[in-house]
């Protein structure tokens, strides 16, 4: 039987691990599949690690990797796919917005022969400014990524063994999954789904935590405002000697038509200033990104895991956090 891992990154959701476990334990009821569970506790701040240590007391197939501390969701992602051992492997939040059914339409669809297969949100329950950003950064990402990311998805999907093999390679520090998914190719498909509400809990990704996501992954997969930067000095530097022409014409022919003044000279002085901050800020998104990749720190620390030796597959390779 083929061995089928779940993992689930947990952020202070101890409302909604119950519900969870017994959804998942009767949707994979009579299933032909073996399976592990992956709980990563990404320094949960309420009882969400006592529900876990209890879920691996009473089920041996129970992972719980507690972290040190808050390191996030991708790199609590991260963690279990770095000690899932199936044969496919299938990411989910635990806070019931990914449907546990649409898991078995995962594999499904890999047993047809997929290696990636997506869940491609249809449609979604949240509120009109989620909707509304997320549109947004999808497709600003879909222009600029140098790379296919499927528009509509998250991080819910299956992976087949080869393909997580090939993620641990990856070990950057900014992390964008799903582009990171895309990057390694393989065949992929994508299965239609309605994402539900949020069960109960408060969102892990508020206001701050979305807009650093969304420049992981324009940053993390898109050279486009770096190329930008060209561009606008070039549009500036145009009409700078448009500028020095008209001056000269001025001075030349209309001596007499000829103003002192300041504010030309302050309002081009603050244009020219502005334009030159913004394109530094974006050659600093980039450089801090090789300055943290350059340090070499670990993705991220574990104080303990809790498993069950069992008839499980042999993790290949080495893999370090």
């Amino acid at each position: 039987m083929k061995l089928v891992s779940f993992i689930f990154p947990i952020y202070n959701e101890q409302e909604n691990i119950n519900l969870l476990w017994e959804t998942m334990q009767r949707v994979t009821a009579d299933t032909p599949y073996r399976y592990e569970y992956v709980f990563v506790n990404d320094g949960s701040r309420d009882g969400s690690l006592e529900l876990l240590n209890e879920l691996h007391q009473r089920d041996d197939r129970v992972t719980v990797i507690d972290f040190s501390r808050n390191f996030g969701h991708q790199l609590a992602v991260t963690a279990g796919l770095d000690r899932a051992e199936g044969d496919a492997v299938i990411i989910m939040d635990s806070d019931m917005q990914d449907p546990p059914e649409v898991a078995m339409e995962l594999l499904a669809t890999w047993e047809q022969g997929w290696d990636v297969v997506y869940a491609q949100r249809r449609s979604r329950q949240d509120s009109a400014f989620k909707k509304l950003t997320a549109s947004a950064f999808y497709r600003t990402l879909h222009s600029l990524a140098d790379i296919d990311i499927p528009r509509d998805t998250g991080d819910f999907r299956l992976l087949d063994r080869k393909v997580v093999l090939e993620l641990r390679r990856y070990r950057e520090q900014d992390r964008f999954l799903r582009g990171m998914v895309s990057h390694v190719g393989f065949r992929q498909t994508a299965v239609q789904f309605d994402r539900h509400a949020r069960h109960a809990g408060e969102t892990g990704y508020p206001l701050r935590k979305m807009v650093k996501f969304a420049l992981d992954g324009i940053f993390g997969f898109s050279s486009k405002p770096l190329q930008l930067i060209s561009r606008v000095g070039f549009l500036v530097a145009g009409l700078a000697v448009i500028g020095i022409i008209y001056a000269l014409v001025r001075r030349l022919f209309f001596p007499d038509q000829v103003v002192s003044g300041w504010t030309f000279v302050v309002i081009t002085i603050l244009g020219v200033g502005g334009v030159q901050l913004l394109m530094m800020g974006i050659m600093g998104q980039y450089l801090g990104r090789v300055y943290s990749q350059v340090q070499g720190r670990p993705l991220y620390s574990v104080r303990s895991i809790l498993t069950t030796p069992g008839d499980q597959h042999t993790p290949s390779g080495e893999v370090h956090a």
